[in-house]
């Protein structure tokens, strides 16, 4: 015998029903969406990931632990001052490798050179002309000057006003490859005097003034090393040997703009004698320590700081604090020599070690797009994502007014049949709807407008009843 459900058994299978919906819209609330999460999440990871590699990008690897100065003849001048730097830089850790070289000619080819092993040197103004390197040293960079280097004209015999007369004469301009001779051989060729017309010669030091005073030259050109305050001295005692007065001095600096004029005062050499017996003009180029346009920032400021250790005290030729100074000539200042300059070392640099110091710049600057986008990004985040969640649910409530519109115009059967089986298409989709908890309030609601709605289209329509004319009213829209 076949089994009918009971009415009992009808009402029990009714209700678990509903209950069945509910406990897989339960479930549905526990679980995230994670859809919604990755478009809200998602673009803040990506700009994030996307601020710290330009940020890689620009930010300086950790500063090398070593570097190599150009500087000049073991003993010279320059080389004392590049050993003095190395001393200077050994305080923090940095190793400076102090290569020998001929002088500021050398330097500079070294420099320009990307196969040599130079990353800084010294190297005296004047020389960015030269044609062996005029055309390879537009990059080099200037971390400024560091100190004069003024050049003295000894002769002897009548007294020289004007250097057009050692024209025809027997002069030294020093050795080849020094900055002396360079700077030598520009006046010279200012005055129209060259090799063709004037005998030449590349003494320097001790055998130029040998031959000074055994009358075997008539005039010497002498700078740095050559023209030492005793050896000057020494010189203007000898009888019949002078030092040239550069009266024109305004002219050559206005000419060539990488000479300064200095003024030699009266008995600056010698008080008992007052030597010299006046004061006596002259040109001196600036010393610059030129850089590769690589160098770290950090090396650049150690390097800075050093120099003015080194050369900012008071001589002779100036004033104390002149140098170093951001002087541009042939070469353009580095912008991290111009910050230095201007505001001097970045705090991390001033307050802790150097090597501490370089972490923690390199560390902030990747700290700072997590600070400026990701940290205000993720704060967003849970903005834009219930953003999302509610959108979707009010998307279903167009849906749903849509439908109660149609209700409320009577339709026929069979629309009225159409109408509820879009509305139990919301119902399906809301059901299948990813919900985080704190949202599951608002999808219950949801749920009790769409029975709300299904109510209305569920209601039977209302019988005709017979109007005022004998005829029937039924819907609004009858006649």
């Amino acid at each position: 015998m076949d089994q009918r459900p009971t009415p009992e058994g009808q009402a029990t299978g009714v209700a678990d029903a509903p209950r069945k919906s509910r406990l897989r819209l339960r479930l549905r609330v526990e679980k995230v969406s994670w859809r919604d999460l990755v478009l809200s999440v998602g673009p803040v990871i990506v700009i994030t990931v996307i601020a710290i590699g330009a940020a890689l990008h620009f930010a300086r690897p950790a500063p090398p632990h070593s570097i190599t100065i150009t500087a000049g003849p073991r003993g010279s001048m320059l080389w004392n001052f590049a050993d003095r730097y190395r001393q200077i830089l050994a305080r923090d850790g940095v190793t400076l490798n102090v290569r020998e070289s001929e002088g500021s000619v050398e330097n500079l080819k070294r420099l320009a050179d990307p196969a040599q092993p130079a990353d800084v040197g010294f190297v005296q103004g004047g020389l960015a002309v030269l044609p062996d390197v005029k055309d390879k040293v537009k990059d080099l960079v200037s971390l400024g000057s560091v100190f004069y280097e003024p050049l003295s004209i000894f002769y002897h015999g009548k007294p020289i006003t004007l250097l057009s007369q050692l024209r025809g004469k027997r002069v030294s301009i020093g050795s080849e490859g020094s900055g002396a001779r360079e700077l030598s051989l520009a006046l010279l060729k200012a005055n129209g005097i060259d090799g063709k017309n004037t005998r030449l010669y590349d003494l320097e030091g001790g055998e130029a003034a040998q031959a000074l005073e055994q009358h075997r030259i008539d005039a010497a050109f002498l700078m740095g090393d050559t023209a030492t305050r005793e050896s000057m001295r020494e010189l203007l005692h000898r009888p019949g040997i002078g030092l040239y007065d550069f009266v024109q001095a305004d002219a050559y600096v206005a000419r060539l703009r990488y000479l300064t004029k200095l003024a030699l005062p009266e008995g600056a050499l010698d008080f008992g004698k007052n030597l010299p017996g006046k004061t006596i003009q002259r040109v001196a180029p600036t010393v610059e320590l030129i850089a590769r346009p690589d160098l770290h920032p950090a090396l650049s400021d150690l390097l800075i700081g050093a120099a003015r250790e080194v050369h900012g005290r008071a001589t002779m030729n100036q004033r104390a604090g002149e140098f170093p100074a951001p002087l541009e000539h042939e070469y353009p200042i580095s912008d991290d020599a111009a910050r230095y300059y201007k505001s001097g070392k970045s705090f991390t640099y001033r307050y802790l070690p150097f090597w501490l110091a370089s972490l923690v710049s390199r560390v902030g600057l990747l700290l700072l797009p997590i600070i400026v986008v990701l940290i205000p990004g993720l704060r967003l985040a849970p903005v834009v994502y219930g953003w999302l969640i509610k959108t979707r649910i009010y998307r279903r409530y167009g849906e749903l007014m849509a439908l109660e519109r149609a209700a409320l115009s009577n339709p026929a059967p069979e629309a009225r049949t159409e109408l509820l089986q879009r509305l139990d298409a919301i119902e399906r989709t809301v059901m299948a709807l990813k919900m985080p908890r704190s949202f599951a309030e608002q999808l219950y609601v949801l749920r009790q407008h769409i029975d709300f709605v299904r109510g209305h289209l569920t209601q039977p329509t209302p019988t005709a009843r017979p109007g005022p004319g004998g005829g029937q009213s039924g819907s609004p829209g009858s006649s």
